[in-house]
């Protein structure tokens, strides 16, 4: 009989996705080249500019933004959110945190290897 439980590397449960939006392309690149090298995500993918309407500082706003989608596992999330933080434009970055719930289980094996930090790191 084939043991039909999930190893860490593949429980959908360690995996999320992770949302932000910056002002440009270029800054949107320059963080997810940077949160790639560092293992705190195994992909980033930039949607294309989009218009965000919103509202700060009792103002209605406007703006040009790209998306990031951020596939990373639960356990590098606080060091990605802290890094996030660190490298965003934005005084209060958007930064969504969401579960996921099934996967093709060789991915969610990549995930993990990818984003598995050396020691130290």
């Amino acid at each position: 009989m084939v043991d039909a439980r999930p190893d860490s590397s593949t429980d959908p449960a360690e995996a999320c996705l992770v949302m932000t939006t910056v002002d440009s392309p270029a800054t949107a690149r320059e963080i997810a080249q940077r949160l790639v090298e560092a293992r705190l995500a195994a992909c980033v993918q930039i949607l294309p500019p989009m218009t965000s309407v919103y509202s700060w500082e009792g103002r209605i706003e406007e703006a040009p933004e790209s998306l990031l989608l951020i596939k990373t596992v639960r356990s590098a999330y606080p060091a990605l959110e802290t890094r996030l933080r660190q490298i965003h434009p934005y005084q209060i970055p958007e930064i969504l945190v969401i579960p996921i719930v099934a996967g093709l289980p060789e991915y969610l094996a990549w995930m993990a290897e990818v984003t598995e930090r050396s020691p130290g790191g």
